[in-house]
């Protein structure tokens, strides 16, 4: 039986932190003019972009999801987290360039500048609404999880309303300054936390080599029958339900590049970079934190089960593995230590797409409208925008125990989200040809067959398989007015891939067949050999370790040998 309860001492600490976390934000906070409030008046150093984006990735959700998956089908689930190394090079490389050059504010205008405005006010609304989904809805929800075990007694709607009024109130009177500020201490809190964590875990079982012959005395007594055989290798055969090998290929890069390349809530800190140069050594220094996280939040879900009952019991719930190793293991101070580097993990959360999302309505939509609105006119607007993000997330918190995991529900929804972005984004930027009608179509087009899949056999999966071409599915599922469920058994990663394929055909063919863009227009805005020179030129005489290729090589180096390790 898990102990979920908390002394006065550790009560005490995470208290203290949350009003100093709330100062520090507010000191720290830019305000004077829109490019102050919402990119932190474009200043930031390498460190902390890419601390900043650490810590905005390494949430609370994904901490807890992390070490329940671990615990409920194995370390596989750190494919997600090494893989954003070799992304984060590629956007070093390739995307950023073309982001800080355009000098704009958010990655929809970035879209219509290189389509039309269409393609904008689609990608806008729809990161608004997964910002909204995963990034502010998920660490309410863990906030929950947690605070329901310590204070059973508390109704769950005034948890909420706590974590959410925590974390706003920096963040609006702050913006992004005082976000990726908070951060850097949050993400050090987190990292020093689950370092803790792991030495006691690793304590608790007796060792690394005692994990091993528990676990297989495990699953020859049948005890992890519902687990995968090897469930500390990365590489999962192609009918794994966590992360098979096929999905790893395919469907997780296409997610990766979602949220690391395209996706507001993360570009928005390399957009504050002071310049090209520290938003790249930031991003690759981003990409070098995530290496240790099999090691300090993964593998101590793994090595959970292989504790006596007496100390750790088993879980129903993945969720709370990693809160009830911190109650079951860690002394008092320690544990209101981590317990408070886990409530700066959800507050960071919360507060850097809380950030992120108001710019993109206030820069996106209210702007656009009224263009004579001013400066602080237009930070005002989006002060109230977050004021509704935290009410439309809280809402939306509690259904979240719906699924069956954390980690999982923050997967799928990326799978109906990221594909046609991703689709719109790499062939725009690599693909001259690509226009505005193909874009446009292709965001409509997996929209629409999205809706299909979430709706399933209702009425409204009915009418969008009348909708949706015959040519887009297989026979089976018109047939079936859109509700086969071989369709729907189809592993989320590999949906992906498949909405990715019909994006890039419908792209491809739509601007192949209506006029081209105007170059004129689209020239600084697509990648040639002639941008490669020059960039290139510009890293000539640079010593090794200002020189971001091969900072990349160097961790695709460290990437490749952590991999086969536990391949």
């Amino acid at each position: 039986m898990v102990n979920f309860t908390l002394g006065a001492v550790d009560i005490t600490i995470m208290i203290l932190y949350t009003v100093a976390m709330i100062v520090y934000g507010i000191y720290k906070g830019k305000r004077e003019s829109s490019e102050d409030y919402f990119l932190a008046g474009r200043n930031m150093l390498w460190p902390v972009v890419g601390i900043s984006l650490f810590a905005a990735n390494i949430s609370s959700t994904t901490l807890i999801g992390l070490a329940g998956d671990a615990y409920s089908t194995g370390i596989s689930v750190f494919n997600y987290e090494w893989s954003a190394v070799v992304i984060l090079i590629v956007f070093s490389i390739f995307f950023l360039p073309f982001y800080l050059s355009s000098q704009v504010y958010t990655m929809p205008e970035f879209l219509e500048r290189r389509y039309d405005a269409r393609s904008r006010y689609y990608f806008s609304f729809t990161t608004i609404v997964g910002n909204v989904l995963i990034e502010t809805a998920a660490p309410l929800y863990i906030g929950v999880v947690i605070f329901e075990q310590v204070f059973p007694g508390i109704p769950t709607s005034l948890i909420i309303i706590f974590l959410a009024a925590a974390a706003a109130a920096y963040t609006i009177p702050g913006g992004l300054a005082s976000v990726v500020h908070t951060e850097v201490i949050q993400a050090i809190l987190l990292i020093i936390g689950s370092i803790i964590l792991t030495f006691y875990t690793l304590d608790a079982v007796g060792g690394w080599d005692n994990v091993l012959v528990v676990m297989q005395e495990k699953y020859e007594a049948g005890i992890l029958a519902n687990s995968p055989e090897d469930m500390l290798s990365l590489i999962q055969p192609a009918n794994d339900t966590s992360v098979p090998w096929t999905g790893l290929l395919f469907g997780v890069p296409i997610l990766g590049f979602y949220f690391w390349a395209n996706n507001q809530f993360m570009v928005q800190r390399t957009l504050s970079a002071k310049d090209l140069n520290h938003g790249r050594w930031g991003s690759l220094f981003a990409g070098f934190l995530k290496l240790p996280v099999l090691f300090i939040m993964v593998l101590p879900g793994a090595m959970a089960l292989a504790m006596p009952e007496h100390i750790f019991p088993h879980l129903e719930n993945p969720d709370l593995v990693y809160p009830a190793l911190v109650f079951n293991l860690l002394p008092t101070v320690l544990k209101g230590l981590v317990l408070a580097g886990l409530l700066a993990a959800m507050s960071s959360s919360i507060s850097a797409t809380l950030n992120s999302a108001s710019t993109l309505i206030t820069m996106d939509f209210i702007a656009k409208f009224n263009p004579n609105l001013k400066s602080k006119q237009l930070v005002r607007a989006g002060q109230i925008a977050t004021i509704v993000l935290v009410v439309l997330a809280a809402l939306w918190a509690p259904r979240i125990k719906e699924f069956d995991s954390l980690f999982k529900y923050l997967q799928q929804v990326l799978v109906y989200i990221s594909p046609p972005v991703v689709a719109a984004f790499f062939l725009g930027l690599f693909w001259k040809r690509a226009n505005r009608h193909g874009a446009f179509w292709g965001f409509i087009i997996s929209a629409l067959i999205s809706i299909l899949f979430i709706t399933k056999g209702s009425a409204v999966a009915q009418v969008v398989g009348a909708v949706i071409p015959p040519w887009l599915l297989s026979n089976e599922v018109v047939d079936a007015a859109g509700v086969s469920e071989t369709v729907y058994s189809i592993h989320f990663l590999h949906q992906a891939f498949l909405l990715f394929l019909i994006d890039v055909f419908v792209i491809v063919g739509i601007s192949l067949a209506t006029p081209p863009p105007d170059l004129e227009e689209i020239k600084d805005l697509v990648y040639t050999r002639k941008v490669f020179d020059e960039d290139t030129a510009s890293l000539e005489g640079l010593v090794w370790y200002k020189n971001y290729r091969i900072l990349g090589l160097i961790l695709l180096v460290l990437t490749s040998i952590l991999v086969i390790s536990f391949w």
